[in-house]
């Protein structure tokens, strides 16, 4: 069915009634004047380092300032070091306040739609040790650098509220690729340590034999990325390199105000090829969000009633079922059961450019006490959060959240010549900058992205077999779409998100989009 038809068939009363929420207010603008970008919580990621010691309380600096002398002031976290520091007040309490930051994804979570808009960092201070100084004004303290941020840290000997003494160091970048070796298909695993919590310390790309195959960020996980891509190409030695810069290779790190924040290479060894590797579908961890994961749609039209709904399970795929329980409703009234969902698209867009619909699924009766019990299937359109509302005399009664998530329907054709198309089809892409597209990665080479909102989630991607005779490697990834007019062009957007699995902005509302592995065969 054409886009255009199925558009017809979501809006036609003959066909599937659209309700519109109460006001034309709530229909989707893409005016400026309704963002609110919000700072979201970081949620408890497994592994993070926690801070380096408690938040310090502020201080001022003294009119003139001592010395901290490292001595070693540059290296990865875990560097040991001995910090001095002399002429101070005799028998002083002095407060050694490490300087660090904290980075948070900026959201903009609408009733809807989720718009991704960048990243803050707020900076403060950690007391990292607690000491006196000797009666000669001196002290001196064994530490190691902690697993924290990249990049330059103040460090500062306060007392009484006042900074006595500054020093510093700088946590450069370590590096960890492995294995080393494998067949094509094997997974590559690359952590990477003292990334910085500025922008342009923030991240890195990710080159196999001069293709870019994506970014990693840590800016929850407090600079540490561990991110993984598919050994590809043919059997023998392969370049592999972290940049650092995300969206465009800068080639002369060495030059750049933050030279620390280097390039580095490695290789790795295909031994074979062993055949098309099985498909597999990689999510990322299951975090808790921080922000209500079902802000969207989620208060529109809802009465305030004692209607109580709920799902036999939150997440699944289109045309999945799920029972459905409900309470509070009123006795011998008809109960509309609808999919709340919206249609439209970004494209050229000005003004008002999608609306909310309801999508009948089906209408009951309740039972003597106001309840009901009924398996539902979910219907076949966009990804991300909806929710399933019942309406009793066309109003909202209550409703329960459902997740639609993005999964693989087909692959044309597993066994190709050179040259020949190959068309991969997705069911459950949304409609939000955090879930509306999907990255294409051919051979660890970005070659594109698919967008699923204009055709309801369904994703039929075009690729051309390119290569030698062999196995080739088609990894889809989620990606940040920052196409919209509304914002400024922000950072990490429409390149593929290798860091998806724990530093992916989404997650924070619920949103946990996998990678999609996948692999073709050219047999001439």
């Amino acid at each position: 069915m054409s886009t255009n038809r199925r558009r017809e068939r979501a809006l036609s009363p003959k066909l599937a009634v659209v309700f519109l929420f109460a006001l034309l207010a709530v229909l989707v603008s893409a005016a400026a004047g309704n963002a609110a970008p919000t700072a979201v919580p970081t949620p408890y990621i497994r592994g993070t380092a926690p801070l380096p010691g408690p938040v310090a309380p502020a201080a001022r600096p003294a009119a003139t300032m001592g010395i901290i002398t490292a001595t070693r002031d540059t290296g990865p976290s875990g560097t040991p070091t001995t910090l001095t520091a002399k002429r101070l007040a005799p028998n002083a309490d002095v407060s050694l306040v490490w300087m660090t930051s904290s980075v948070a994804w900026v959201l903009d979570p609408r009733a809807d739609s989720v718009d991704y808009i960048g990243r803050s960092v707020s900076k403060f201070g950690v007391v990292l040790a607690r000491l006196k100084t000797d009666a000669g004004g001196s002290f001196t303290y064994r530490t190691k650098f902690p697993q924290d941020f990249g990049g330059l840290h103040d460090i500062y000997a306060v007392v009484d509220g006042v900074q006595v003494a500054r020093g510093g160091v700088l946590i450069t970048r370590r590096y960890q690729i492995w294995p080393k070796r494998g067949p094509v298909g094997t997974k590559i695993n690359i952590k990477v340590s003292g990334l910085g919590s500025s922008l342009y310390e923030s991240g890195l790309g990710v080159y196999y034999d001069n293709k870019f195959s994506g970014i990693a960020t840590a800016n929850w996980t407090r600079g540490v990325a561990t991110v993984s891509i598919r050994a590809a190409g043919p059997v023998g030695r392969h370049t592999l390199v972290m940049s650092s810069a995300m969206q465009a290779n800068y080639l002369n790190p060495a030059q750049s105000p933050i030279p620390w924040a280097n390039l580095h290479n490695t290789t790795f060894t295909v031994t074979r090829d062993a055949g098309l590797p099985k498909t597999a579908v990689e999510w990322p961890l299951n975090v808790r969000p921080t922000i209500s994961p079902t802000t969207t749609l989620a208060a529109e039209n809802l009465l305030a009633t004692s209607g109580k709904a709920s799902l036999s399970q939150s997440r699944g795929f289109v045309t999945g079922k799920a029972t459905l329980t409900a309470s509070g409703l009123t006795p011998g009234t008809p109960v509309s059961i609808v999919w709340a969902t919206v249609v439209g698209n970004r494209v050229n867009c000005v003004g008002i450019c999608w609306v909310f619909s309801q999508v009948p699924m089906t209408t009951l009766q309740p039972n003597a006490d106001g309840s009901l019990r009924s398996e539902i299937t979910i219907p076949d359109g966009l990804g991300g959060w909806h929710f399933v509302q019942l309406l009793q005399n066309g109003r909202v009664m209550t409703q329960a959240p459902y997740f639609v998530q993005r999964n693989l329907i087909s692959v044309s054709d597993r066994s190709v010549r050179r040259g020949q198309e190959i068309t991969i089809r997705l069911k459950g892409i949304g409609w939000t900058q955090l879930d509306n597209t999907v990255a294409v990665v051919y051979d660890n080479g970005y070659i594109g992205y698919g967008c699923g909102f204009n055709s309801a989630g369904d994703v039929q991607i075009k690729v051309t077999a390119t290569g030698v005779r062999g196995t080739h490697l088609i990894d889809l990834y989620p990606l940040l779409y920052t196409q919209n007019p509304v914002y400024a062009t922000a950072t990490y957007g429409m390149v593929p998100f290798l860091s998806f699995r724990r530093d992916a902005p989404g997650l924070a509302v619920g949103y946990r989009l996998p990678a999609i592995r996948l692999a073709i065969k050219i047999v001439n």
